[in-house]
């Protein structure tokens, strides 16, 4: 996924910014709400991660804009804020999940997984594609009971497909799905992971459509 991290404070940011990235996810960091909407300006993000007190505004303002705007992008609020009327109000504003400062970055990692599952209309972990046993919370991928090594960045494109089994995703969504917006791609980049992709799970795990971008096949071991 690429997510947007939208946190004032130095230390935190740059953990929660480190934590999305090593989970295998890209991650734009925002110290400010002006940043925010700059960054969503130019990207497309699968989930922000949103702190309620920001230098240039209120958080819960800038989900309530979002959702009067009719974007659905999945929200989760981090805050010091833990009062039950400050969580009952994260959540009637639009939040799909809360949670207080200080917290484990591991249940952070969990949250996001489980809000992205949410999303993608499985809330189970557990998804078979194929002949591929795939675990979306442990981030692996078996068949016949034997594992499939994937790179962090393999997991990250097949995870989209996993999410979304029966769309095409485009080239561009793909790249967004790998690095934050002021870094450089190179041109051949998702055409590289798709091919690694296809050697470890099978030549029919991926289906290009040419000129417009890629979907989900059914992945099976070759003959």
């Amino acid at each position: 996924m690429r997510i947007l991290v939208i946190e004032d404070d130095a230390t935190l940011g740059a953990a929660v910014r480190d934590q999305v990235v090593d989970d295998g996810h890209s991650a734009d960091w925002a110290s400010r709400l002006g940043d925010a909407e700059a960054a969503r300006r130019v990207g497309v993000f699968d989930l922000v991660l949103l702190d309620l007190m920001l230098p240039d505004g209120r958080g819960l303002d800038f989900l309530k804009a979002m959702r009067g705007a009719g974007d659905v992008t999945p929200v989760i609020v981090l805050t010091a804020r833990d009062q039950i009327s400050d969580r009952i109000a994260a959540l009637d504003a639009g939040a799909d999940d809360y949670l207080v400062k200080p917290f484990d970055l591991s249940e952070l990692s969990a949250r996001i997984r489980a809000v992205g599952r949410r999303y993608a209309g499985n809330p189970n972990p557990l998804v078979s594609v194929g002949d591929l046993d795939v675990d979306l919370a442990a981030r692996s991928v078996h068949r016949a009971g034997r594992p499939i090594r994937l790179t962090q960045r393999e997991w990250s494109l097949f995870e989209a497909f996993v999410q979304n089994p029966t769309q095409l995703i485009s080239k561009a969504r793909l790249e967004e799905r790998l690095y934050s917006f002021d870094a450089e791609v190179e041109s051949n980049t998702i055409e590289v992971h798709v091919a690694r992709l296809r050697k470890k799970l099978g030549a029919s795990a991926i289906e290009t459509v040419r000129g417009m971008g890629y979907r989900l096949g059914t992945p099976r071991a070759e003959a």
